[in-house]
């Protein structure tokens, strides 16, 4: 499974933002969401836009925080041209969640641990600091069902791929879509080799 270190030796969880909804249930998304990060950054105010929280209405191409400015230069640089393309249509790119800081994710971790009551559970939508693409800067989160959606339909032509079928809005570079299509999505990252850490 995604979370086999000692909680109490982690500072901070590790995955995707979500929501509160259940985990079997899609259309609200877990605690591993950009929602999530958003809340977080507002109440409890303990990690900021220095540790990848994002506030509304940030775009790809805000390099002012951190989340956007810190993530894989070819998977911004992807994700900038999907964007610019995207935008001929009305829709805009928003980033609910981009690079995270290790403190952050393990937060978040301990928080969906808190959520879905066990460990095995909670990896289902979060990975640890050391296993999540978000601390690596190698995943982002879009913000909108549009730009989400548009994505499903275009983003193998840029190489941008929805990695986990549960995680509609987490994206991830594979240079090799371009040419040969997005790889078969994991059903969550329970099923995530790199998770298996």
């Amino acid at each position: 499974m995604l979370i086999h270190q000692s909680l109490a030796s982690s500072s901070s969880p590790a995955a995707s933002p979500s929501s509160t909804a259940s985990p079997s249930s899609p259309a609200q998304p877990p605690v591993d969401t950009p929602q999530g990060d958003r809340r977080r950054a507002d109440h409890e105010g303990v990690f900021g836009e220095a540790d990848g929280a994002v506030p509304d209405g940030v775009t790809v191409f805000d390099d002012g925080y951190p989340a956007v400015a810190e993530l894989d230069p070819d998977l911004l640089r992807a994700v900038r041209e999907a964007a610019t393309d995207a935008a001929d249509l009305g829709v805009t790119f928003y980033v609910n969640s981009g690079w995270r800081s290790p403190e952050r994710q393990n937060q978040l971790l301990r928080e969906a641990v808190s959520k879905y009551g066990s460990e095995e559970e909670a990896a289902r939508w979060v990975a640890t600091a050391d296993t999540s693409p978000h601390v690596s800067g190698d995943a982002v989160d879009m913000g909108q069902a549009n730009a989400m959606a548009w994505l499903s339909e275009h983003g193998a032509e840029y190489g941008l791929c929805q990695i986990y079928s549960n995680e509609p809005w987490h994206y991830e570079l594979r240079p090799e879509a371009v040419d040969h299509e997005c790889p078969r999505m994991y059903a969550d990252p329970t099923h995530d080799p790199r998770m298996q850490q």
